[in-house]
């Protein structure tokens, strides 16, 4: 148990999203299972996710709970894209592609995606707003990057074939996703961006060996997407995170320089652990990750602890660090190890004795 009342304070959260050292390590997530919440909290509250306002308010009052009761500084909540686009799910449900030429392109109600977002989720966002408790704000946003969304109506497999056979119609998706991707953005900014003290979107790039695509076409048709709406962002005088897993240190130099992120999230070992990504970029931009989640769900309790406090012990750094897993808390990690791990780090922070 603590031996003091937990108060939270965003600052800390961005502060480590800016690269500047914070008065508390803060505790990160990209996403933790609301199943895993329940089971912490003891109660059942993720049927009330889809009700009405009321039920959405009393779903974040326990969501909201949860984040502080864990001792975290900051609520992570998004809502994708890729959800409000018309036949969507290539990515993710492996359905077939929407869009196969350029008259299909054309076709696609684009337009229609920025109004159908708002409808999806804008009374979570008003709902977050009303549960956030004092002294916490929210890190997320708008989900899913430009290249998610563009896998999500295209698929990965169809993506590369155009890729080769049509340039024209694959440079259009990117730009036609980067415009709906900043009117969304534009929009949700005015509406609730006083909600949020970091704001992020996740987007894939890698798996374990390189990028997803070829760093040149990264570098030429999306990290100029991401620019647009960093930009964007920055003009809010709020920090930018991007979560992206896989091996992108090819592309991350331009990444930094060209998209201007302020922070970075995810790590899995097998690619390279937290530390690597903090000796190569802990001089530029705030590196939020720790345990490979893996380590999470497969190391015993002990071992857990072994492994956060050798981290700790190795980034030592002059700049924003925000400790988490190297990637999110699904429902299949073990509760007590997830646990484990949030204590380990409180532990060595000063919350507890």
């Amino acid at each position: 148990m603590s031996n003091k009342e937990f108060i939270p304070n965003y600052m800390n959260i961005q502060k480590a999203a800016y690269n500047q050292i914070p008065d508390r390590m803060p505790l990160y997530e990209h996403c933790i299972s609301d199943k895993i919440m329940e089971q912490v909290l003891g109660r059942e509250f993720r049927h009330l996710y889809n009700g009405n306002l009321q039920d959405k308010e009393e779903y974040f009052k326990h969501f909201c709970g949860f984040f502080k009761e864990m001792g975290y500084d900051s609520v992570s909540f998004e809502g994708c894209i890729g959800l409000a686009m018309p036949c969507s799910g290539c990515l993710g449900q492996h359905k077939e592609s929407v869009i196969h030429n350029y008259e299909d392109f054309e076709k696609y109600p684009w337009d229609s995606i920025p109004d159908a977002y708002f409808a999806m989720y804008g009374e979570h966002f008003r709902a977050l707003r009303s549960a956030m408790p004092p002294g916490m704000k929210a890190i997320g946003g708008v989900g899913n990057g430009v290249f998610e969304c563009v896998q999500d109506v295209i698929g990965y497999m169809n993506l590369c074939y155009i890729a080769n056979d049509d340039p024209d119609l694959y440079d259009a998706l990117f730009k036609k996703v980067g415009d709906v991707s900043l009117t969304i953005w534009k929009r949700f900014l005015e509406l609730y961006g006083d909600i949020y003290c970091v704001l992020r979107f996740g987007d894939d790039l890698g798996f374990k060996s390189n990028t997803l695509i070829a760093p040149g076409d990264i570098r030429r048709h999306i990290i100029p997407q991401y620019g647009r709406i960093i930009a964007l962002i920055h003009s809010y005088n709020k920090p930018f995170l991007l979560h992206s897993c896989g091996c992108i240190f090819e592309v991350m130099p331009d990444i930094i320089s060209k998209a201007k992120i302020d922070a970075k999230h995810s790590n899995e070992d097998q690619i390279a652990e937290f530390l690597v990504w903090v000796e190569k970029y802990g001089n530029e931009i705030g590196n939020f990750g720790g345990i490979d989640t893996d380590a999470v769900c497969r190391l015993s309790l002990p071992e857990i602890r072994d492994y956060i406090a050798d981290l700790l012990g190795r980034c030592k750094k002059t700049g924003g660090i925000a400790f988490s897993s190297g990637n999110t808390i699904p429902d299949y990690v073990p509760v007590d190890h997830y646990l484990e791990m949030i204590n380990t780090v409180r532990k060595h922070r000063g919350d507890f004795s």
